[in-house]
């Protein structure tokens, strides 16, 4: 079944109104006015999909596309905007301002056809008015008057480096989770009580769950494979990360964060190590966010007692390294001269392994030694 089918259950289409495209229709949520006011589920975190510090299967390649519409546009905030991510990067957008599907990137715009454009252009705009329906559903749902409400999905696919696919789709409502799909169960997940009447609807009708794991198992790793074709030498470039370690103590509790930056692909592991323990539990991470230039950059940090500073580590595993590189902070002691009213230790980065000081800089009270 192709995911576009799920427009037929839309008032606002009938079944001979439907387009075949490359990606997957908003299922329209077609739900009685629910008088109960739910409270919102966890927080929608968007393009914050779980991150895991030490993948097992590394990510190939990944598809994601996030939708986001509002029941009051203004100016500089369309009432649906559309953005699509290979490999973290943006590379096809639109919104109902400018009207069109557009590339984002060269090899987006070398590689696709017209007919592509035109195709994908009639596959937003029926986006845009299911999310409208949407929206009054949902507010009828939880009982709100009018004004801004917001609706997010956030769906695609990831090619694993055994072999395997790994989907999913999100439905978030006022910046909160909704409801979800995984392909590894095959079934929905609602994150509340008035997501739940949606669960069960589609549940029971069965069509909504044919069509995400039709179209996350099979046809959106197939259009990831073709625009990976289109901007292979791009996206299959690897560049490894620059490493930085630093820290310093507050209220006798030494605070290390070590930063990655400026990487491609995305896939990365940076972990703290305690001797040769990797220390996770311990460990807060943030996300692996792009930069302006299509490269990334994450950090993880952990807290330490400072007479254990030495015993500390930062391992960072990258696809563009020959090898995991291991990173020592060492502390220095206070140096008038330099920092005369610094209130914090002044550290040093070596590189554990080969201090090659012909890849380090120097800041004059700090040498960093950075991943080639």
């Amino acid at each position: 079944m192709d995911p576009h089918a799920c427009f037929s259950q839309s008032p606002l289409f009938s079944a001979s109104r439907t387009l075949e495209p490359p990606i997957p229709r908003s299922p329209h949520l077609v739900t009685p006015l629910s008088s109960a006011l739910e409270t919102p589920g966890p927080p929608f975190l968007g393009l914050g999909i779980p991150w895991n510090p030490h993948p097992t299967s590394p990510i190939l390649h990944s598809l994601r596309y996030l939708n986001v519409a509002v029941s009051e546009p203004s100016p500089g905030i369309p009432q649906f905007m559309s953005i699509g991510f290979v490999d973290g990067i943006p590379f096809v957008r639109y919104n109902s301002e400018r009207g069109r599907v557009e590339p984002l990137t060269q090899w987006m715009k070398d590689g696709a056809e017209q007919e592509y454009w035109d195709r994908e252009t009639q596959s937003a705009e029926k986006w845009q008015q299911v999310a409208a329906g949407n929206l009054e559903t949902l507010r009828d749902r939880y009982n709100q008057s009018r004004g801004l409400h917001t609706l997010q999905w956030l769906y695609g696919c990831d090619l694993l480096s055994d072999g395997s696919v790994r989907g999913s789709n999100r439905i978030g409502y006022e910046g909160r989770d909704f409801i979800s799909f995984k392909l590894a169960s095959g079934r929905f997940v609602a994150a509340n009580g008035a997501a739940e009447i949606t669960r069960r609807r589609w549940e029971h009708d069965g069509t909504m769950t044919e069509v995400w794991r039709n179209y996350l198992k099979h046809k959106c790793p197939e259009w990831l494979q073709k625009y990976v074709g289109y901007g292979q030498k791009e996206l299959e470039r690897k560049e490894p990360p620059a490493v930085h370690v630093s820290g310093k103590e507050e209220h006798g509790t030494l605070i290390l964060s070590c930063h990655a930056y400026g990487f491609y692909p995305k896939t990365i592991a940076v972990n703290w190590m305690k001797g040769d323990e990797i220390w996770d539990q311990e460990t807060e991470w943030g996300g692996v966010v792009p930069n302006s230039d299509g490269t990334f950059h994450t950090w993880a940090r952990i807290e330490a007692l400072p007479e254990e500073r030495e015993q500390y580590r930062c391992r960072v595993e990258h696809p563009g390294m020959p090898e995991p590189g291991i990173f020592l902070i060492l502390l220095l002691p206070p140096t008038p001269q330099l920092l005369p009213t610094d209130p914090f230790p002044v550290f040093r980065l070596f590189k554990a392994k080969n201090r090659d000081h012909s890849k380090c800089f120097s800041s004059g009270v700090k040498l960093s030694c950075f991943v080639q």
